[in-house]
């Protein structure tokens, strides 16, 4: 019998086993479908009734799939050792010294296989390399476009509540919004709203929850910056300013789903916003309340000064102080100090709003609630203006918008990076008396969406002194139109650059008025200066 034509009917069987196995692997991108048909070829082909495949996770492998092992599970750690007291044999999956993953099996039914069975085995385990490579590539596009769907979708939800609270002056109201859209986009059927702020009406707003357990959450949060969880709760603090006025409550969520991290940065960024709703809100009622017919100009002056710092905080080998003087009843300028990264370092910002009036002090506000929620998941300076640009453009006018400059600051080493969005130059005056500027490194906020933004560092040393500013300063003038200038401002802090940072500030107010002798103020005037001590 001549035995060279079965063994070219052998090869031919293996061949066309092996394209119709190519042909399956290929026909999915689903990982578990590759899997599946993988170790049935294999165990079916080699009758073998026991066995695993195991894909590389990091420096590990884990299992993915398992068959006649009920001691192991998807997701275990794959240990050699522990595989080969259970009479599996491990095979690479790919390249032998880099693998992709491994398929142990238990013995053949089958006699001792020949080489051409081993070849043709090795040749499937090389083409599953290649479609299980494909598949969680594919898998991976699949994660990156799902979250990139959600970051949009909770950018359009920021949006909506930032266009739905701007319309508000009612806390009650404020609060309604907030819960509607909270619970609505988790699906919590148990969640609770509490303020009690001092001298206004506390908001109570329960469902699922009883009113003897919601009081005691309050001592939880009041001390917290962060969510607190508490049981099956997340405990969300309300703050204004450095005080806790409020709390909000999300129960499980619905299928006994997980909050995810990014899900918490998000509905803090949301009480964030709400939290200068609610502010506002509570002003407004409180100036109705006490001149029932004030004008819009007198309420919204007195809602835009408790917009900035009641107080610079303190920090390591910085003197820091600013000051703003508004021409009219209601400013367009606003700065403020905001802590970052668990306050261990500051963004400095200094903001000159386009136009004057009520709209103004809005957008002011709006701005103050927007880089608040933005530094919730602050990633870098130059995002954070982008970002800020954006939902500044999508809430806005078209002809409104805000020059500003950031600075972000480490107090502990005087390192300091900027971005300036069409803003006045930032002064920098070093202690050998030479002069940088902090020039414009992108367009104003607000003013065209999708705008990118550079950034830029420098590092502030004993004796530097850093002035920013609104061009109130610079175009400060006389009765016959002179301005005051960049250069008598440079000359302005080049001799009181001694002095302490409360009273270089006094002295650049003092000679702003020297010089306008007697000339009315015709825009608002902001200053702020950084002294970086010994």
């Amino acid at each position: 019998m001549d035995t060279r034509g079965e063994d070219v009917r052998l090869d031919v069987s293996r061949l066309e086993s092996l394209l119709e196995s190519a042909k399956l692997l290929s026909s999915s991108l689903q990982l578990e479908d590759q899997l599946r048909h993988l170790m049935r070829t294999v165990m079916g082909r080699l009758l073998v009734t026991k066995g695993l495949v195991a894909l590389r996770d990091g420096e590990s492998m884990r299992v993915a799939i398992a068959r006649g092992l009920p001691e192991v599970k998807a997701g275990d750690v794959f240990d050699p050792e522990a595989a080969e007291g259970m009479g599996l044999t491990a095979l690479p999956i790919g390249d032998e010294d880099a693998p992709l993953g491994v398929i142990a099996i238990g013995k053949s039914l089958r006699p001792d296989s020949d080489t051409q069975e081993r070849e043709f085995l090795q040749a499937l385990l090389s083409l599953a390399a290649a479609s299980i490579a494909n598949a969680r590539a594919h898998g991976e596009v699949i994660r990156s476009n799902r979250e990139l769907d959600q970051r949009i979708q909770e950018l359009r939800a920021l949006i909506d509540l930032v266009r739905g609270l701007s319309a508000m002056i009612d806390p009650e109201e404020v609060a309604q919004l907030l819960m509607l859209t909270i619970s609505g986009r988790w699906a919590v059927r148990r969640h609770a709203l509490m303020t009690w702020k001092t001298e206004q009406t506390p908001i109570v707003r329960l469902k699922g929850v009883d009113g003897a357990e919601a009081e005691g959450w309050k001592a939880a949060v009041l001390e917290a910056s962060e969510p607190v969880r508490l049981g099956e709760f997340i405990l969300f603090p309300i703050r204004s300013g450095e005080k806790t006025n409020g709390l909000v409550a999300l129960g499980p969520r619905a299928m006994k789903l997980q909050y995810t991290d990014s899900d918490l940065e998000f509905c803090s960024g949301l009480i964030a916003q709400a939290s200068v709703a609610l502010d506002n809100a509570w002003h407004f009622r409180d100036t109705l309340y006490r001149q029932q017919l004030e004008k819009e100009l007198t309420l919204a002056a007195s809602i835009q000064q408790d917009l900035f710092p009641k107080s610079m905080p303190a920090m390591a080998a910085t003197d820091l102080a600013a000051r703003n003087r508004q021409a009219r009843q209601v400013g367009g300028d606003y700065y403020d100090v905001l802590p970052v990264g668990g306050a261990s370092q500051y963004m400095l910002c200094v903001a000159d709003i386009a136009g004057k009036g009520i709209y103004a002090s809005l957008l002011m506000a709006n701005i103050q609630a927007t880089l608040r929620a933005l530094l919730a998941s602050y990633t870098s300076l130059p995002e954070l203006a982008a970002r800020a640009n954006d939902l500044l453009w999508a809430s806005t006018p078209s002809n409104k918008y805000a020059t500003a400059i950031f600075v972000r600051y480490d107090p502990a080493t005087g390192e300091c990076e900027f971005v300036n969005g069409g803003h006045s130059d930032g002064i920098l005056l070093r202690a050998d008396g030479s002069v940088e500027m902090l020039t414009t490194t992108g367009l104003p906020v607000g003013l065209f969406p999708k705008r990118e933004y550079e950034a830029k560092e420098f590092r502030l040393h004993a004796g530097d002194v850093l002035l920013l500013y609104s061009d109130g300063v610079t175009d400060a003038c006389t009765k016959d139109e002179q301005e005051f200038g960049v250069e008598r401002t440079v000359e302005c802090l080049r001799v009181n650059t001694h002095l302490p940072a409360n009273e270089i500030l006094g002295r650049a107010f003092e000679a702003i008025d020297e010089f306008a002798a007697g000339a009315p103020q015709f825009d608002d005037i902001t200053v702020m200066v950084v002294k970086r001590t010994a």
